[in-house]
């Protein structure tokens, strides 16, 4: 996959990448150089992703993002339920 550097030396990482790993609009990446690559890598991990279950009541379908977990903006659910089918 290619993708190029713009004027102001912007690079665009492909969407399937993204996704791969996580990274959002406005996450932070840490950047090298090793061999005479640039190597790009996410600087922190998110938190474990939300999924949809069913609920045991209802039987219908529900976002969970487990004990715990860190409370979800409009956003990232948006982001979510973007990736079903």
């Amino acid at each position: 996959m290619q993708t190029k550097v713009s004027t102001k030396g912007q690079v665009v990482l492909p969407a399937p990448f993204r996704r791969r790993l996580g990274i959002r609009a406005g996450d932070p990446l840490n950047v090298a150089i090793r061999a005479g690559c640039i190597v790009l890598a996410p600087r922190t991990k998110r938190p474990r992703k939300a999924r949809i279950v069913s609920d045991p009541i209802t039987g219908l379908p529900v976002l969970s993002a487990g004990v715990g977990a860190p409370v979800l903006s409009t956003r990232q659910v948006e982001e979510i339920l973007a990736d079903l089918p």
